[in-house]
């Protein structure tokens, strides 16, 4: 007897081919069967998907929940919209290594809720994860940054030969204990601050154990071209997989960046670097603040930026920074970026940095200093927002075959101790705004090529053969839902509203959303890449 029968979808195997009527079947966590009409008497659980479509359990490729997941392991937001695994350690931060010489507050996504830090290893980090009640299941990269955190804290002088060696067995360690791959966030510290050289010696790494490298670029505004063409010739020369993140230009980039840049990665491939990219869905997009401020303001970690905060001639110096995050900092474009999260001042989210300005009665910029000190030994955890994508750039990439989409946020609840936590405008509904906007309403792609591009694609680039497509064999990984009902129902008054649209959601055959209402089912593992 089947656990689980999933009768009368539409089904979209997660090929991009065209849907077909059928029933599938799951039986010990696996796809079982697949077939027409299936009697319902040989399952313990059906779930009737008549009139709806049945996909693959979304993979969201690229997110941020590598402490959330620690807090509350329920991951609604996610859950809610479809999603089944999630890959954590993006944009070089991830948890692990750690070794206990910077504060746990340093950690990305930290929340103060009684976490007992630790873990040291990679190893000993997803184990600490594994054993949290899951409502995804979860793959992990291991961050450039955290490694080199792991060995020079927040030091920013050169590498010498033994901490880069010192590097190298961190970076095998995390391989050892199951990394997909190895990612960098170089816009941000202490990416920003690493030569290439140094980058493409822990790519070396990643290269020889099959995993993928995937980049934050340096730079996706002014210089944009550059940031792309050392994130191919450090894979190149590495011999790794490059998976750029968040490929789309920002504000500050000239018109053609991204036809640009896109030929410059037709002609990488054309030469054999095997690359692909992923998006946000979404016109705006998110950074802590702390990132906005020169490399030399975050030496010495919190305590010592907070310092600097205190002494006027070194917060005068912050204000100039040769190398912005947001090119809107640079040019005071303060209507256009919002504060997304403020424990110190939970009352100021939502409201744009104009608008604090002239609460405060202040300079925006000084405003944002104040904001930063008022936060604490937790300012890595003041967030903002910002229009800084152009949608003709995003329908640009969603054109291209090789081109994922992501949520470039963190797994979420609104209620428990994350219910006052936003990750992103996006969060909790990323997928409604693939599949309602963009395939539904504006037609940019269809929807089986839609479903591919957050299932069986990323699964490949990942290296996961059992997931992202429905096939004997496969996880029992489903999502059933309405494709004329899906629709994003967040938006900046209300960033944590449920999306619409989705029905059930099975993760390795037990239901995590039933009839449109969260189970108390939390059965998510850690995926760990076999060694």
């Amino acid at each position: 007897m089947f656990d689980l029968l999933v009768r009368g979808g539409e089904i979209l195997d997660g090929t991009g081919a065209p849907a077909y009527r059928g029933d599938v079947a799951v039986q010990d966590g696996r796809v079982a069967a697949i077939g027409a009409d299936l009697p319902a008497e040989t399952a313990r659980l059906v779930l009737d998907a008549g009139g709806l479509t049945v996909a693959p359990g979304f993979i969201d490729i690229h997110t941020h929940s590598d402490f959330t997941l620690l807090v509350d392991g329920r991951a609604d937001s996610q859950v809610c919209q479809g999603v089944t695994l999630e890959v954590i350690g993006q944009c070089g931060f991830s948890c692990a290594p750690f070794t206990g010489a910077m504060s746990p507050r340093q950690l990305i996504g930290f929340h103060d809720a009684g976490i007992d830090v630790t873990w040291r290893t990679f190893g000993d980090y997803l184990d600490r994860l594994d054993g949290k009640g899951l409502g995804v299941n979860v793959a992990a990269m291991v961050g450039h940054g955290a490694i080199r955190q792991a060995i020079k804290c927040d030091a920013v002088d050169a590498t010498s030969q033994d901490e880069l060696a010192a590097m190298t067995r961190l970076a095998e360690d995390a391989f050892d204990a199951g990394a997909f791959g190895l990612s960098t966030g170089l816009e941000y510290f202490p990416g920003n601050i690493a030569p290439i050289e140094e980058v493409q010696q822990l790519c070396a790494v990643c290269a020889r154990r099959g995993g993928l490298y995937a980049t934050h670029v340096r730079n996706r505004d002014i210089h944009y071209d550059l940031g792309f063409t050392e994130a191919v010739a450090t894979a190149r020369a590495a011999g790794a997989r490059l998976q750029i993140s968040h490929i789309q230009p920002k504000y500050g980039a000239p018109p053609h960046a991204m036809a640009h840049t896109l030929e410059l990665l037709h002609r990488a491939r054309r030469e054999g670097v095997d690359v692909a990219f992923d998006i946000i869905p979404h016109d705006w997009s998110h950074t802590s603040v702390v990132a906005s401020l020169p490399a030399w303001a975050r030496e010495g970690g919190s305590e010592r930026l907070l310092e600097r905060l205190r002494d006027p001639a070194l917060r005068q110096a912050m204000k100039h920074n040769p190398r912005p995050m947001w090119r809107l900092v640079a040019d005071r474009r303060w209507d256009r970026i919002a504060l997304l999260r403020a424990d110190a001042n939970p009352g100021l989210v939502g409201l744009t940095l104009r608008e604090i300005g002239l609460r405060r009665n202040a300079d925006p910029m000084d405003a944002v200093l104040d904001l930063l000190a008022e936060e604490g030994a937790g300012l890595g955890n003041l967030i903002w927002t910002s229009s800084g994508f152009d949608d003709a750039d995003i329908r640009l990439c969603l054109e291209q075959a090789e081109c994922a989409v992501m949520s470039d946020t963190k797994a979420l609840n609104r209620d428990g101790p994350l219910a006052d936590t936003i990750g992103s405008l996006s969060g909790y509904g990323w997928v409604a705004r693939l599949l309602g906007h963009y395939v539904r309403e504006e037609g940019v792609l269809s929807l089986p090529e839609a479903v591919r591009r957050i299932t069986s694609l990323p699964a490949g680039r990942l290296g996961l053969a059992d997931r992202g497509r429905i096939r004997p064999g496969a996880a029992g990984d489903l999502v059933v839902f309405d494709p004329a009902a899906v629709r994003d129902a967040s938006d900046m008054s209300d960033p944590r509203r449920h999306p619409e649209g989705f029905v059930h959601v099975v993760l390795g055959g037990v239901p995590t959303l039933r009839d449109g209402h969260r189970t108390a089912a939390n059965p998510g593992r850690v995926v760990r890449r076999p060694g």
